[in-house]
């Protein structure tokens, strides 16, 4: 557990001061690994029965206690900062901060960063305590960085559907710290900013500019091909954090009033298999996670659509405009 600090003596201290008698633990998949490692930590040092949640995990907007509900008294949810949302189970969130050292790839940065004076600066909840030590190094170097804040994240967090804490952020380039293209993609697409990825975990500083052109590319031609479609599917999540059922509503309605068939469909977990037997309908668009279409869209034999792009097929948005979902859980739909 070396790479991340699990904070199993904050975990130990909550179940023994509850006096928890059975505890469910929810990992996002980077950190599954570490579940059994944990579950016998809790066992042997507590009174506790451990039961892990195998199911998939997208963010603190798919807490399981739901499906927890009954089974556990305390739910440990790892990886994730609390949503304003209500939770079924008491549940104690752990953000598993990486102990990564970023210190060398700062250096490193500064090359990329050498002509843009005024930076935004963003991460993801493994690497909020870094925040702090990075705009300290930039600024000793002279850059002017601006960490954003909005009512859903924390100070310079971004999540992997809303990118509030950049919203119009008056940067010359964004830097995002972190692993993977899933945070930098949709910050570039959101805000349509140079941004800069650094990735601790493999040193690697990348653009995110030729990824984000490709995305663009394979979206356009979702939407060009879901022009000629004339029965809709409205995906709606039963994830609490992703349900936003009163925008499916909308939709269906804006649909209707452009004389095409619309059904509303409910699931859990958004995959092709959920879709295939809906055999005559053409197109879909998702209210769920507002990612889905954009990262799994090649996974889809159909146009899967977000409801931005909905617009831009019925001629309501042009494709200028284009911009991505995100969900506003402070004043999400319901």
């Amino acid at each position: 557990m070396s790479m991340y600090d699990m904070d199993l003596d904050k975990v130990i201290r909550k179940i023994t001061s509850l006096d928890v008698k059975t505890v469910g633990i929810q990992f996002p998949e980077g950190l599954k690994v570490h579940a059994t490692e944990i579950a016998r930590t809790i066992e042997s040092e507590t009174d506790a029965i451990v039961i892990i949640s195998s199911d998939p995990c997208y963010g603190a907007c798919d807490v399981s206690d739901w499906k927890m509900k009954g089974c556990v008294d305390l739910i440990i949810h790892y990886g994730h900062t609390p949503l304003p949302l209500k939770y079924e189970v008491p549940t104690l969130f752990i953000e598993a901060y990486s102990n990564i050292d970023i210190k060398k790839d700062l250096e490193k940065c500064l090359k990329e960063l050498k002509n843009y004076s005024r930076i935004g600066l963003v991460t993801t909840t493994q690497h909020l305590h870094l925040l702090n030590e990075t705009k300290d190094f930039l600024e000793d170097n002279g850059k002017d960085v601006i960490l954003g804040s909005s009512p859903s994240t924390r100070k310079g967090q971004v999540l992997g559907c809303n990118f509030s804490s950049i919203k119009d952020l008056e940067v010359d380039v964004i830097l995002f710290i972190g692993s993977g293209n899933f945070h930098p993609l949709g910050i570039k697409l959101f805000s349509n900013t140079k941004v800069i990825a650094l990735d601790p975990y493999n040193s690697e500083i990348r653009s995110m500019d030729e990824f984000a052109d490709r995305i663009l590319r394979i979206r356009f031609a979702r939407i060009t091909k879901a022009h000629s479609a004339k029965k809709w599917g409205i995906i709606v999540s039963s994830k609490e954090g992703q349900y936003r059922m009163n925008l499916a509503k909308e939709i269906k309605k804006t649909l209707e009033d452009a004389n095409m068939e619309s059904y509303i469909l409910l699931m859990d977990n958004v995959s092709p298999d959920m879709l295939l037997p809906y055999l005559e309908l053409d197109a879909f668009v998702v209210s769920a996670c507002p990612r889905i279409a954009i990262d799994d869209s090649q996974m889809y034999k159909k146009p899967l659509l977000t409801p931005q792009e909905l617009e831009i097929v019925l001629g309501k948005r042009e494709w200028e405009n284009y911009q991505l979902d995100e969900i506003l859980f402070h004043e999400r739909y319901m």
